[in-house]
């Protein structure tokens, strides 16, 4: 059995805490792309953990899968690492020998290539973690492999191939000096220490086969997307996207599972039930038109923590783009949802959802393909009735019933647009805080 996990928006929609509720029935969890760019927030028994990089499964023992998918920055993963030891728990965390290397050097011309786009206009809003430029070497066939640090000799020819173009990039192009970044010799040495400390824990697999072992010993998998559809590098609003596809489809490229496994498996779109964006790009719903809409994004970006899990940076806040969830499910084939934060909303004097959007005199429904078309767009609006400020913990414990009459309603027309039913609903930050209607593995 496996079970996708996808964020359906803009990122951040809360997807760490459904793999934490319905982890406990996987036995491994995948991270099938991105890096630390991907802030996952756990929180069990009042305890919080923050992972930017580590499955959110292993906070519940169980196996992490850094796919090969990913781009990996050894400093952080093994950070984490020490960071969960401390706490007193021991992840079990494997890492894809295909997966790729994020070095200091592509931290560095993450830095000045944002700080170029935003002279020129077209800044995308970057975490600055090094993950652009890290992509982009795995696709120029100049990228550094998990697998490349485990034989120091072949390390040292890699580096040697790519700082020289780095250094020149620096240093010739953007006319400014290279530093310790394009220092091959300490380069080599930390990161063979890396490959060493891989080697030693048993951290390193082949992806595919390791799966597929696992998978005919009768273990389950669950496929963790980072960040959300709309920063997908194709089926976003390009260039304000993420540089890999957080999409379902890349959960058997990322993985090396096959396509015909993750399809037969159940797709979960995991949806907020307001909108927020950390970055650039256009935002339809966005709330900031008029103070009061500007007050009211303040009231829910407060209510709701909307600050950036990795960066602290404080997220835009709109309401529930409809056109945006049609896109999602239908690129990733969604099975079921969840809607999280549905207790935020609470108490409101008005509860809106961009149903469609106004382009050229025409109501449509569903995003234009260009960034720019999107932009154009206004929001036509549908009204909900509010529901009130209820006890939430009192509602998790008692269930879907105890959900006030009006939320329902609004539950039942975002699956209804959607075309999949409703998994659960987050009304609450910790595990014990989610109303559970079906269990994907159960399926």
């Amino acid at each position: 059995m496996t079970v996708t996990i996808v964020g359906s928006q803009l990122g951040d929609e809360g997807k760490g805490a459904l793999v934490d509720l319905w982890g406990g029935d996987a036995d491994i969890v995948v991270r099938y792309q991105g890096g630390d760019n991907a802030g996952h927030t756990v929180v069990e028994g009042g305890e919080e953990y923050k992972l930017s990089l580590v499955p959110s499964g292993a906070v519940r023992d169980k196996v992490g899968v850094l796919g090969n998918g990913c781009v990996v920055n050894p400093r952080t993963l093994f950070d984490e690492l020490d960071g969960l030891q401390e706490r007193g728990l021991d992840p079990d965390v494997r890492v894809a020998k295909r997966a790729h290397v994020i070095l200091p050097y592509h931290r560095r011309l993450d830095g000045i290539e944002e700080e170029v786009k935003a002279d020129s206009g077209v800044k995308v809003g970057t975490t600055g973690r090094g993950i652009g430029p890290t992509y982009e070497d795995k696709a120029g066939r100049r990228g550094i492999r998990i697998g490349d640090l485990l034989d120091p000799e072949v390390l040292r020819d890699r580096l040697e191939y790519a700082v020289e173009q780095k250094r020149s990039l620096i240093e010739d192009v953007y006319g400014l000096e290279a530093g310790d970044e394009c220092d091959v010799d300490a380069l080599h040495e930390e990161f063979a220490e890396f490959g060493r400390r891989l080697e030693e824990n048993e951290m390193v697999v082949n992806c595919s086969d390791f799966l597929h072992q696992r998978r005919q010993e009768g273990d389950s998998l669950m496929f963790e997307g980072a960040q959300g559809t709309l920063i997908d590098i194709d089926h976003g609003n390009y260039p304000y996207v993420t540089s890999s596809n957080p999409t379902a489809g890349a959960a058997a490229t990322g993985s090396g599972v096959g396509p015909t496994v993750v399809g037969q498996g159940e797709v979960v779109g995991i949806v907020k039930a307001y909108l927020s964006r950390v970055g650039e790009g256009p935002m339809p719903t966005e709330l900031d038109g008029t103070d009061h809409e500007e007050s009211l994004a303040d009231f829910i970006r407060e209510k709701g923590g909307e600050f950036g899990t990795v960066t602290g940076r404080p997220r835009r806040i709109g309401w529930v783009d409809m056109p945006m969830l049609r896109h999602a499910s239908r690129v990733s084939g969604f099975t079921g949802i969840a809607v999280n934060h549905l207790d935020v909303l609470a108490g409101l004097e008005e509860v809106k959802v961009g149903h469609a959007y106004e382009l050229d005199g025409e109501e449509i429904e569903t995003m234009p393909a260009t960034t720019e078309r999107w932009a154009a767009c206004d929001p036509v609006l549908k009204e909900f009735e509010p529901w009130p400020e209820v006890d939430w913990a009192e509602v998790a414990e008692e269930g879907y019933d105890a959900i006030p009459d009006a939320a329902q309603d609004y539950l039942d027309y975002l699956s209804e647009e959607v075309g999949a039913p409703v998994y659960a609903i987050g009304v609450g930050p910790d595990r014990a805080e989610t109303v559970e209607l079906t269990n994907p593995f159960d399926r």
